[in-house]
């Protein structure tokens, strides 16, 4: 009988997320496709460097480890590759015993038409516009734009998300956008008993909240944050909509317009989700950040 992975936190990562394809993309962009293929046959007995979301795959795999076969959580890598030329990268793979079994290679075009039929959480990829498709077919995506960041010794899994446009709707942040500090304050204020809208990574916080009920609160080898530019008052309605939707976070960070990097590194993140890129771009120089294209900050 076929398996389903729908009981499962299933989470799609593209190749070149994964690894360091940039010598061989560099082949592609210089000498085109014909010499990529070359270049890559050539060197497939050659493991390729981790690449900036390999510590979290890696974590994230650890923790089956600890898990029922049911609640185990599955990685499929979705690449642009041919099976010919991503040879090197499943060579890779058994290179560093990453327990990834499952994959698309699409000969070029964009594997994000996969993500559904794989029943994905999350997919993470250096491809903006996959990122973009993958948005719009209703799954949490992010296109990785970190530059080498530190790795966090904890072996516990520490996720950080922004809250507008990313956990939470952007009805909020069109109101600020479009009125400003003093009117948005205000808004949020009248509407703190009503729940925020869900924003596109609301169903993966939900699937790892379930993957947290695993274990007791004080050993959950994962751990979320929400840090967010909201202060107080704007924090009501926040604390009110994950009341509301009966989602555990466990630390949540208002910094009313702070720098979120120094928050981040203390908080020890293996990843950093947000809307806005000027965010990503100064949290990207320290912790692996994915820039979410999604509401009014990306029209």
């Amino acid at each position: 009988m076929p398996r389903i992975l729908n009981d499962r936190l299933v989470i799609a990562i593209s190749s070149r997320a994964l690894f360091n394809l940039d010598e061989s993309h560099d082949v592609y962009e210089e000498e085109g496709l014909q010499a990529y293929s070359e270049y890559q046959i050539a060197h497939e007995e050659e493991p390729l460097a981790p690449g900036e979301a390999f510590p979290l795959v890696h974590k994230l795999l650890k923790l089956n480890e600890s898990l029922e076969e049911d609640c185990r959580v599955e990685v499929v890598l979705l690449s642009r590759n041919s099976a010919d030329t991503g040879l090197r990268v499943f060579n890779s793979i058994q290179h560093y015993t990453l327990d990834i079994t499952r994959a698309a290679f699409c000969g070029g075009e964009s594997p994000w038409r996969y993500i559904n039929a794989f029943g994905c959480k999350l997919f993470l990829s250096n491809e903006a516009q996959d990122v973009r498709w993958a948005l719009q077919s209703g799954v949490a995506a992010a296109t990785l734009v970190s530059r080498g960041g530190t790795t966090p010794d904890s072996e516990q899994l520490r996720f950080a998300f922004d809250g507008d446009a990313v956990l939470f709707s952007d009805e909020a942040e069109r109101v600020y956008k479009r009125e400003g500090l003093e009117a948005f304050t205000a808004s949020e204020q009248a509407a703190a008993r009503e729940p925020l809208g869900g924003g596109p990574f609301k169903p993966f916080l939900s699937a790892l909240h379930r993957l947290q009920q695993c274990f007791p609160p004080s050993e959950a080898p994962i751990r979320t944050a929400l840090v967010t530019a909201r202060s107080a008052p704007a924090h009501e309605r926040v604390i009110r909509t994950l009341r509301a939707w009966n989602i555990r976070i466990d630390e949540s960070i208002f910094l009313g317009g702070l720098n979120k990097t120094d928050f981040l590194r203390a908080y020890q993140a293996d990843v950093f989700f947000d809307d806005q890129e000027t965010h990503c771009d100064l949290a990207g120089e320290h912790v692996a950040t994915g820039h979410v294209p999604h509401g009014v900050a990306n029209n």
